[in-house]
């Protein structure tokens, strides 16, 4: 298999996420929507009349909405512009004060932090290090990660909280280029920034239906690693030669 260039997805084929329910996941979420509080707080926007659980509610809501949406149309709604939508519905109703003072960096802020306790969460796998640290030597390979992820900085200050993030060439999530996998343009966009141009000769490695079928569309090599655990509504993979791995580890055994 001639390779130039591995693009890597980042949860369960890189990390792994301590106890994966959707009631973990809303848990963490709310913890942090509930931290972000101190921060609106701070710049004077709370008021009195709006209260935890309406925050909660609202957000909550709007989220699902978008989540929905992008489920189908392949666009992503970064978590910045969330809050942006929530805040200003909230000011339109006259329950939280002026939100005009707020730019961009304070709404990425807020989104950092609702995805602060997510983060805590995700681990690296034991065999990520290792591997990335062998695949460093191969100074013709390329390496990137790929990220269905509404928040680019969550993804960032992970690899880099474990040391991981001096091992790519490139960081790509759906939160910047505004499209999720597996719409081919976020695989054509992340060669693109490995500096590659050749779509077969890189290969991508994923644990779901997202990273395989959209890196076959684009007419990359693919290769499955497989997740320990089941998620509901697990989509047919029907990619012809698909490798299957139990870790990432297994990687290195396709590469000559």
């Amino acid at each position: 298999m001639s390779i130039k260039g591995i693009i890597f997805d980042y949860g369960f084929t890189l990390f792994h996420f301590d106890n994966p329910s959707v009631e973990r996941y809303y848990e963490c979420f709310k913890n942090g929507l509930l931290k972000s509080v101190e921060l609106l707080k701070k710049k004077r926007i709370w008021n009195d009349k709006l209260t935890d659980e309406l925050l909660i509610q609202r957000f909550s809501k709007k989220r699902e909405q978008y989540w929905r949406e992008s489920r189908k149309t392949k666009k992503e709604f970064p978590t910045s512009f969330i809050y942006k939508e929530v805040l200003e519905s909230l000011q339109e109703e006259n329950l939280i004060d002026k939100i005009d003072h707020l730019d961009e960096v304070a709404y990425e802020k807020l989104a950092e932090i609702y995805h602060s306790f997510e983060q805590k969460e995700w681990k690296p796998f034991p065999q990520t290090k290792e591997t990335l640290e062998k695949l460093s030597k191969y100074e013709d390979i390329k390496l990137a990660v790929l990220s269905n992820h509404p928040n680019h900085t969550m993804i960032e200050n992970s690899l880099k909280e474990y040391n991981l993030f001096t091992y790519f060439d490139a960081i790509v999530t759906s939160a910047k280029f505004g499209k999720r996998k597996p719409d081919p343009e976020i695989f054509y966009y992340t060669l693109e920034q490995m500096g590659l141009t050749i779509n077969n000769e890189c290969l991508v490695c994923g644990d779901e239906y997202a990273d395989v079928v959209g890196g076959d569309r684009a007419g990359m090599q693919t290769i499955l690693c497989e997740r320990k655990y089941k998620f509901p509504f697990e989509r047919e993979l029907d990619v012809q030669d698909l490798i299957r791995i139990d870790d990432i580890s297994e990687i290195l055994k396709h590469l000559d």
